[in-house]
């Protein structure tokens, strides 16, 4: 994984057309081996979590290309490569199993990491899954306890318990959230390890019972109720 980590780095100091252009060979490499890997990493989560099914490279990635349209930072290209596995494809809106390279900055030696769940999901879905937390929160928390060395990401969550649910329950900080995310730091080190593959899917099968709980969630939101 250091060719896809070093092109990054080279990437995030000279973000520019005549740069990229310039190292395009370095990137379609780089590419290829994220690619090899994302392949081995949709076979490994399918053999636990079955309804992932036969999902393609191009279901589970992203261009490199950013959008500026309606972006202030102009910067052509995105500084990560990543990969969201989960049923469906990552169009589907539902949760599933999200893995991401990104180089470090001066503050911070890697912004590599892992998450499992729901990262902004439409509002009907986020309903469905607070809804069931009013319900029986005990579920939830216990597949948060079953992905040992995993967090709950709580980045982005509301200042405020939105309206519908209580202030005073205990939960209040489940009833915030705006993504429903478990999430796990990745060093360099880590990358590097010969047994990349197999830390990564042992990892992300801790997870399986969170992912799987929120697609309950998702499901009863997308269907439609007699």
């Amino acid at each position: 994984m250091k060719q896809v980590v070093d092109f990054l780095s080279e990437l995030s100091i000279n973000n520019n057309k005549e740069w990229f252009d310039g190292h395009k060979d370095q990137y379609v490499k780089a590419l290829a081996q994220f690619h090899t890997f994302t392949e081995q990493l949709i076979d490994g989560i399918a053999s636990f979590h079955k309804e992932i099914g036969n999902l393609s490279i191009k279901d589970c990635t992203y261009r490199i290309y950013r959008d500026l349209r309606f972006s202030k930072d102009k910067t052509p290209y995105k500084t990560h490569m990543g990969a969201y596995i989960c049923p469906g494809g990552k169009k589907s809106g539902q949760a599933g199993y999200y893995f991401h390279l990104e180089p470090g900055t001066k503050n911070k030696s890697s912004n590599h990491f892992m998450a499992s769940g729901l990262w902004h999901p439409a509002p009907g879905v986020l309903k469905s899954v607070r809804d069931d937390i009013l319900y029986d929160a005990q579920p939830y928390l216990e597949s948060v306890r079953k992905a040992d060395g995993w967090i709950i990401d709580y980045d982005e969550s509301l200042q405020r318990v939105p309206p519908g649910y209580p202030a005073d329950s205990g939960y209040e900080n489940l009833f915030r959230l705006k993504n429903h995310l478990l999430a796990r730091n990745m060093e360099d080190k880590n990358l590097y390890d010969k047994n990349l593959l197999k830390n990564v899917l042992s990892e992300f099968k801790k997870t399986y019972t969170f992912v799987t709980l929120l697609n309950r969630s998702v499901i009863y939101a997308i269907t439609p109720q007699d």
